[in-house]
């Protein structure tokens, strides 16, 4: 035999060895069944993705049906809201991380075949939710200023979006910063920056900078512009993002007006420039603090709100001849615990562990990542061996979170790894039985509605588990 044909042989062989991959630097160790695996989702995320964005969008204003019914091929009258619409940025934009994430790792093909493609997808999306944008005159703690924010419900044209009072909430701007900046990081480009850190402006206008009668700041960010309870969703979810707008401006001379309440007299409103790189860790630090505080539960998971609130709608106060919101404060914890309170805040101990360094979060997120799935997975309930969540209400998108914050944290503590991996059984076991026209069941542990018309399917929630098998793409390859 030529020796050129057994150096050939024993490449092959070595190739198809783990055993020989012992010998290689322990960065270069991938298993085959990881590559597998992290290709096989992707190709999962983007097959659910492009039925979705074919069922439940119709025109060029990218008009969202809240269902859809994969047996009966009928999309209901009734449209998405903005916090549902975002479900479908979260999952183009995952797919185009997966993609980056398959090309850094040796493969290039369905990056330079697909990216392009969801790219655009992204930008029509991007453009199309202008029909939720709207313009209204906020008076806050620190001052009466215009905003154009996103409103709950789509209008018929771009920007005529109704947001005064209850028609915007502080937690539907937080999911869209998170997928704004996620895009930037793939696409580079500021549009989506430069809305983020509008939207993260006008979030942090409302954190409550009022003072108790102890001195101390309340704190809290409310619902929204017209509520006075403080939700564990319109705290949490900001805690990552302005991790990572600190990080993208950590070392940079950019600066921000921040304004606040003189502690001195604690009237007086203030004004003062600072380095978005500490502006933005600050309020990170800050509301993760508050809601570590005022949410955490014995049991180790979050519950959903402070309410019992004093006063018990917005109200102004006048100070010095100038209208301000009243301050507020609230003494009742209110449950019940749901996945993504515990998710954000799981992601959130993640990106403070990373950015500075300190050893608490790391140990916040730990017990945290432990406590949660212990709380919220329930082993057998359904099929021997796999976990079922809860998937009442809107759960089945909350239960995203939680993945994600699970996914986020194991650079930190590869516990939980276990956690991750009940997620991804859950879905190929969906996948591997259910999957229908391209679409999983809202059960996916146990399947379609034998009566076909009563399968109409939360585009949401179609959204998420493509997100989900997105993510876990990327995680295969990354961790």
């Amino acid at each position: 035999m030529k020796k050129s044909m057994i150096i050939a042989i024993g490449s092959l062989l070595c190739f198809f060895s783990y055993a020989c991959n012992k010998m290689k630097d322990d960065d270069d160790i991938r298993p085959p069944v990881e590559e597998h695996l992290a290709a096989r989702s992707l190709t999962r995320a983007m097959e659910i993705t492009d039925s979705a964005l074919g069922a439940y969008f119709t025109g060029s204003g990218m008009t969202m049906a809240r269902y859809y019914n994969p047996h009966t091929n009928r999309r209901s009258d009734e449209i998405g809201s903005i916090w549902m619409y975002t479900s479908a940025i979260e999952a183009v934009t995952a797919i185009l991380h997966a993609l980056e994430a398959e090309k850094e790792h040796g493969d290039a093909s369905r990056y330079n075949a697909h990216f392009d493609r969801y790219e655009a997808e992204l930008m029509k999306l991007y453009d199309a939710a202008d029909f939720y944008l709207g313009t209204f005159t906020l008076t806050s703690y620190t001052g009466t200023n215009e905003w154009t924010v996103y409103g709950v419900h789509r209008a018929n044209s771009k920007g005529a979006a109704r947001v005064e009072g209850v028609e915007n909430v502080y937690d539907d701007q937080m999911w869209l910063i998170r997928e704004f900046l996620q895009a930037y990081k793939v696409t580079g480009n500021n549009l989506f920056l430069e809305k983020a850190e509008y939207l993260t402006a006008y979030v942090l206008d409302g954190w409550d900078c009022t003072f108790d009668a102890n001195g101390n700041e309340i704190g809290g960010i409310p619902w929204g512009p017209g509520y006075v309870t403080k939700h564990a969703c319109s705290n949490g979810p900001m805690v990552s993002p302005l991790v990572w707008l600190h990080e993208l401006y950590k070392g940079k001379s950019d600066e921000v007006t921040h304004h606040y309440i003189d502690p001195a007299d604690r009237r007086t409103r203030k004004a003062v420039q600072m380095s978005k790189g500490e502006y933005y860790l600050m309020f990170a630090e800050k509301i993760y603090e508050w809601q570590k505080q005022h949410l955490l539960r014995n049991d180790g998971v979050y519950d959903d709100m402070m309410g019992g609130c004093t006063p018990g709608s917005p109200q102004l106060e006048q100070i010095d001849g100038v209208n301000y919101r009243r301050g507020i404060t609230c003494r009742d914890r209110v449950g019940p615990a749901i996945t993504y309170n515990s998710g954000t805040m799981l992601s959130g101990a993640a990106d403070l562990y990373r950015a500075t360094g300190n050893d608490k979060y790391r140990a916040d997120g730990s017990v945290l990542a432990d406590a949660s799935f212990s709380y919220f997975a329930k082993k057998g309930a359904n099929l021997p061996d796999y976990y079922t969540f809860d998937i009442s209400g809107f759960r089945n998108w909350f239960n995203g979170v939680l993945m994600r914050g699970y996914v986020d944290f194991y650079p930190a503590y590869q516990g939980t790894e276990t956690y991750i991996d009940a997620f991804q059984k859950n879905l190929d076991y969906a996948y591997e039985h259910f999957l229908h026209n391209g679409f999983l069941p809202t059960n996916l542990l146990v399947g379609w509605n034998r009566d076909r018309g009563k399968n109409d399917t939360e585009g949401m929630f179609t959204f998420a588990f493509a997100a989900e098998y997105a993510v876990l793409s990327r995680y295969e390859l990354t961790k």
